[in-house]
């Protein structure tokens, strides 16, 4: 399914109290993407507050937007122009992806890490495949299942990934 969110992070959480979410938004979007025009927010808030005193990063802010074809246009030109700033300092645009794939995603990610400490280097592809590259050939795995069964089909892979699937 389709989502109108976007996610910006990067964002100092002193600005909002100033001049709000949706004024914030307009402004960064004046600033880097002038050809784009001005988009309607339909809603604007931070995340939940997790405190990690080993990341002190701001908290992310999630707009929706009022369709998805403005999120698309913003998030294109995001991605041609590189270098997204607010007020000098740098800050990133990305999808905001539904809690179905962020938690699909999760689940590859104890995979992910075995495969890349054993120089396979795999990559988690939108919205949640892993795909790696063996021997001269990109495979994507949709689920653990199908892994699995390729991984059988590999006595050398079978024994590097022994117990992980």
């Amino acid at each position: 399914m389709k989502r109108s969110n976007i996610r910006i992070i990067g964002v100092p959480e002193q600005q909002e109290e100033e001049q709000g979410l949706e004024n914030l938004f307009e402004e960064i979007i004046s600033e880097n993407f002038p050809e784009v025009g001005k988009k309607k927010v339909t809603q604007a808030q931070r995340v939940p507050k997790k405190m990690n005193p080993q990341r002190p990063t701001p908290r992310h802010i999630i707009l929706t937007m009022a369709n998805v074809q403005d999120k698309e246009r913003i998030l294109k030109a995001a991605r041609e122009r590189w270098k997204v700033t607010y007020k000098g300092s740098p800050i990133r645009l990305s999808n905001d992806f539904s809690t179905e794939t962020h938690l699909t995603r999760k689940q590859w990610m104890e995979i992910y890490k075995v495969m890349q400490s054993k120089g396979l280097n795999p990559r988690i592809l939108y919205p949640a495949r892993l795909s790696l590259k063996i021997e001269g050939e990109i495979r994507r795995f949709t689920d653990k299942k199908r892994l699995r069964e390729f991984i059988s089909t590999k006595p050398a892979m079978q024994e590097r990934l022994k117990g992980l699937v």
